[in-house]
């Protein structure tokens, strides 16, 4: 055993995320190095997600953290990530991370990756991945907002979202999302729309329909895409869940003054991916209804169709989406299922059955930028992380340096369908 990586001590604090909700951040300190990691939080969270916190308490959480996890801890050896995470879910003891919390368990499992990292004075997505190639995904940018990510008169479709596709550098393509979300305001104002403000990702919040929204963010990706030499895709987030009304069975749209079945659904997702050559559609369907899911897929392949709230990262809930051809790509969220081996599981799991992965932020996040290197380390070809806003732009920024430090070895991926 290196005695470098050997756990001495453990520290757990409250600090706040960008919500300004409480959040729990690990320190794991050992001969030779340091970690550090706070996870963040959802607002339209899928019900198979686990818990995030025991009883919702961060400072439960932290006094767990201190009082029962830490004094079994010292010693261990964070070069040996299984037997970490292996430990948390023993400690734990139930599925959903329901006695130590899923954010808990999280930060405990990625900042001793970490600390593993930094004692061997290399990046986390080095010692996470022995790559040659550095590959770096495309940035997915929240550029018009509503449903649960923003207050006041707002889209029902929670996220309108830029991917540039085909760009020289990742730097161009990061530039390419703040273009389209600064002159999608400016084309809004300009037909006497309203801005109302920002929403949780920092996209801009207005009080537009559907149709509308896409019509000026079409309009946006053509000015960009001829001042710039990139290809821009559309995408949505529909958080289908959030829109889904049980009693009714019905889809309630409130801005656009629609009540959509199931099968209404399809037709109008499908009308959206062929009127505006949608790339990219995330949760088009309530979380429970794989079957219309699959049925979407059959009726559609050219267009990254993926589940959020459907799978969770769950490889359980994915298994059973594989098996009914339910989508081609999955979002991954670690802390939807708590350490960082489960989500190596998943991602494996997605990627042996020819799914996209996508690995995302939250919407309230932490400053914690090793996102991106998770991105790589899961060979994700895309990285769903904001556009505008200190905790996105520092996300943004820490791929930016490493493309910039390692630009021999590293390079865009090939985001195919």
């Amino acid at each position: 055993m290196d005695s470098r990586s050997v756990i001495e001590n453990i520290k757990a604090r409250k600090i706040f995320d960008s919500r300004g909700n409480d959040a729990i951040e690990v320190d794991i300190i050992t001969k030779g190095g340091f970690g550090r990691f706070s996870p963040p939080s959802g607002a339209s969270t899928g019900r198979w997600e686990v818990q995030a916190y025991p009883n919702d308490s961060v400072d439960e959480a932290i006094k767990i953290t201190k009082e029962r996890i830490k004094p079994e801890m010292i010693g261990m050896n964070v070069d040996d990530q299984e037997n970490i995470d292996s430990f948390l879910h023993d400690i734990d003891g139930t599925k959903k991370f329901i006695k130590i919390g899923g954010n808990t368990a999280l930060a405990i499992s990625i900042s001793s990756a970490v600390a593993a990292a930094s004692s061997k004075n290399i990046p986390l997505f080095q010692h996470l991945s022995d790559n040659e190639k550095i590959i770096l995904p495309h940035p997915l940018g929240n550029i018009l907002g509503g449903g649960m990510h923003a207050k006041g008169e707002k889209t029902d479709i929670q996220e309108f979202l830029s991917l540039p596709l085909k760009a020289d550098t990742f730097l161009d393509a990061a530039k390419a999302n703040i273009e389209m979300h600064q002159i999608l305001a400016e084309i809004i104002l300009s037909k006497g729309d309203a801005i109302s403000g920002k929403g949780d990702e920092g996209a801009w919040i207005s009080g537009l329909d559907t149709l509308e929204a896409l019509e000026r963010i079409d309009e946006a990706r053509s000015r960009v895409e001829e001042t710039l030499d990139v290809t821009i895709g559309i995408g949505l987030d529909m958080a289908a869940s959030t829109l889904w009304n049980e009693k009714e069975n019905r889809y309630i749209y409130k801005k656009d003054g629609k009540k959509l079945d199931s099968g209404q659904q399809i037709d109008f997702v499908l009308s959206l991916i062929n009127n505006f050559g949608l790339i990219y559609v995330e949760d088009p369907v309530h979380e429970e209804d794989f079957e219309s899911f699959a049925e979407l897929s059959k009726k559609n392949s050219s267009t990254l169709l993926c589940g959020d709230d459907l799978f969770t990262t769950n490889i359980d809930r994915l298994n059973k989406g594989i098996e009914l051809s339910a989508g081609n790509s999955i979002i991954i969220k670690p802390n939807q299922v708590g350490t960082l081996s489960d989500t190596f599981t998943t991602v494996k799991r997605a990627h042996s059955s020819g799914y996209t992965t996508i690995t995302s932020h939250r919407s309230g996040e932490t400053c914690e930028s090793l996102i991106t290197h998770l991105s790589i380390a899961f060979n994700s070809p895309i990285v769903k992380t904001g556009v505008m806003g200190g905790e996105r732009v520092g996300k943004i920024n820490e791929l930016i340096r490493i493309e910039d430090i390692f630009y021999e070895k590293a390079m865009l991926a090939d985001v195919s369908i």
